[in-house]
């Protein structure tokens, strides 16, 4: 997926990580909230942009700790860095919500079951919100997060105070 290739390179421009600092950093910035990211993917993904040349690893030995792929930018990686970036860019905003899909299909259970799914989703959208908040309380004086972090956060706010208008709006439905 380009995104997770943009995300990492990205990463990767700011500075020389291994596989599971950048694993970390992307759960640490809530990344993963957004963006469909496994642990098992960043390894992957590693590895598959060692071979095209757009990163490349050197192994690190940290004290008693075993070595570990560091992986830094190429001049390819940056070139392709920038070309993710501005295709990304231009292309039009799709906003895919997973739950979409329940949605869609919300009519064909019962009444009592759409209820139970539309709750479900409420207590989900609840439970992002609270952890959102919760990043953005216990990081505002810490500079960790980028000033583009808490903005995509903020962001993330924005659409689940959109989701809860939406689920007040189907709730009066029921």
């Amino acid at each position: 997926m380009r995104t997770i290739d943009l995300i990492v390179l990205g990463i990767l421009k700011k500075e020389s990580l291994s596989a599971y600092d950048i694993q970390k950093l992307i759960e640490y910035r809530n990344i993963s909230q957004w963006v469909k990211v496994s642990t098992p993917t960043i390894y992957k993904k590693m590895l598959q942009l060692e071979k095209q040349g757009y990163v490349k690893s050197t192994l690190k030995k940290n004290g008693k700790m075993p070595e570990k792929a560091v992986y830094s930018l190429t001049k390819k990686g940056k070139t392709e860095f920038e070309k993710l970036m501005l295709g990304i860019a231009a292309r039009p905003i799709n906003i895919f919500l997973d739950f979409n899909a329940v949605i869609l299909n919300l009519d064909s259970l019962s009444p009592a079951d759409q209820k139970a799914c539309i709750s479900i989703i409420e207590a989900n959208v609840q439970k992002m919100k609270a952890t959102l908040e919760e990043s953005l309380l216990t990081n505002k004086a810490e500079s960790d997060i980028p000033a583009t972090g808490k903005a995509v956060m903020h962001q993330q706010l924005l659409l689940i105070k959109a989701i809860e208008e939406w689920i007040v709006t189907v709730k009066k439905g029921f």
